[in-house]
């Protein structure tokens, strides 16, 4: 690190005289070994630091998606100008604090930083996790979400640091299991760098937008990010079981409902990831063959996964728990409404299969025009919807009014209100052309 906080960046690589030149060193080779922060001393020595830095301070979370059941936060980052980048362990700190509350081991952080200005990228997937820290930003700048407002080809961190900085990040270690202790010290470099790079990367970005007259998109879209209700929970989330449709009648989805409960309880038990005990295509396996006794279920070859024998018992009792009751499922999910499928509508509703491609047409251009990709100018859900079942007057008023009540932005009220209204009214004048069948 540099003497303000600033990582260094690894110089130039020499040519190479061979033929086949070697590739060009990144930063990750040159970084210095790091460690992650695991006890209480060391934690309020970092924060003290943080707190005594300046500007805004740049943060991310590890999570073991894909191992685990939680969605908890195995590694935190943090970095700050003149304070540099500390990496703190979440499970060693909430064990380190004498309530053992996740929530109470980082109240010393969250007072030093939570007025100032959190800088992520993609700061969706992070916040919820932070969350459960007590670790909540007041405000916050979203690079990745930045790229899209700005129109970058690509907004990944490593393509968009390589475009805005010229430094190029190694991302191998993006799906790996943080919740492994000890954490390879190949990992800590790898997390280091998502947030020693993110200060520069957002006065960049900021620049970029600033130039381009789109501070206030990128505002309205950072703070509707921040202020995001989660989504409540699926009524049926057993019906999300990949293979599903392969299943006939009442009683294997009954099963299969059995079973897919049994197997969340033991993964939430254990904290690993469902698929990982017992796999979807192993539960509808089980489904279809509705085996007569526990050796049959044993042998069924599809019958896979971790747990699929060392539980067996508990498998067993769940599928003779679906063959019995008299709770039998519906065939078809009575789940939250959902609308047809656009390929559907110009069937099941020709006026609105109008004016849906013909907004769809003009939120498009319009995208092209000022260079936002078209599912962030207005999201496909919303154009959906108000194609649906659109305001009984086709004014620009009636429809903004409309967009809003979908929860879009100021900025993309204004920018699609009227285009969308002048879409409607065209689709519905006797000459307008019969929409293409779409697939």
């Amino acid at each position: 690190m540099t003497a303000d906080g600033h990582p260094r960046v690894a110089p130039p690589a020499r040519p190479d005289p061979t033929p086949e030149p070697a590739a060009e060193p990144g930063v990750e080779d040159t970084h210095v070994t790091v460690g992650a922060i695991e006890d209480r001393e060391a934690y309020l020595t970092a924060v003290a630091a943080i707190a005594a830095g300046h500007g805004p301070v740049a943060v991310d979370a590890e999570r073991a998606s894909g191992y685990r059941y939680s969605q908890r936060a195995y590694l935190i980052q943090v970095f700050r100008r003149g304070a540099g980048v500390f990496l703190f362990d979440p499970i060693a700190l909430t064990a380190a604090t004498p309530s053992g509350e996740p929530a109470d081991a980082f109240v010393e952080l969250q007072d030093a930083i939570g007025d100032e200005e959190w800088v992520f990228h993609a700061a969706s997937q992070d916040l919820a996790c932070l969350d459960e820290l007590g670790l909540v930003p007041d405000r916050i700048f979203d690079t990745e979400l930045g790229a899209r407002i700005a129109g970058l080809p690509r907004v990944g961190l490593g393509a968009v640091v390589e475009e805005l900085l010229g430094v190029h990040l190694a991302k191998e270690h993006s799906a790996a299991d943080w919740s492994t202790r000890p954490l390879p010290q190949a990992w800590l470099v790898y997390a280091a760098l998502d947030v020693e790079l993110l200060i520069d990367l957002r006065d960049a970005m900021a620049a970029r937008l600033d130039a381009a007259g789109k501070n206030r998109m990128a505002s309205e879209e950072f703070d509707a990010v921040l202020h995001r209700a989660p989504k409540p929970p699926k009524a049926e989330p057993w019906r999300r079981l990949s293979g599903m449709h392969t299943l006939r009648g009442q009683r294997a989805l009954a099963i299969a409902r059995s079973m897919w409960f049994a197997r969340d309880a033991f993964a939430q038990e254990t904290d690993i990831a469902p698929g990982r005990t017992v796999p979807d295509a192993a539960i509808v396996a089980a489904a279809a063959a509705n085996p007569a006794s526990r050796k049959e279920l044993s042998s069924i070859k599809s019958f896979t996964g971790r747990a699929s024998r060392s539980e067996i018992d508990r498998w067993w009792a769940a599928l003779e728990e679906g063959r019995q009751t008299t709770d039998l499922p519906s065939l078809r999910s009575t789940g939250e409404p959902t609308l047809p499928p656009p390929r559907a509508w110009i069937d099941r509703n020709p006026p609105a299969d109008r004016r849906y491609k013909a907004a769809r047409a003009a939120i498009a251009t319009r995208a092209d025009e000022i260079d936002v990709p078209v599912e962030n100018l207005l999201t496909p859900d919303t154009l959906r919807t108000v194609s649906w079942d659109p305001p009984t007057e086709l004014t620009d008023e009636a429809v903004a009014a409309a967009l809003t009540a979908l929860g879009a932005r100021p900025w993309q009220v204004e920018e699609t209100s009227s285009r969308i209204a002048a879409a409607f009214v065209a689709a519905e004048q006797p000459d307008a052309p019969e929409p293409e069948q779409t697939s």
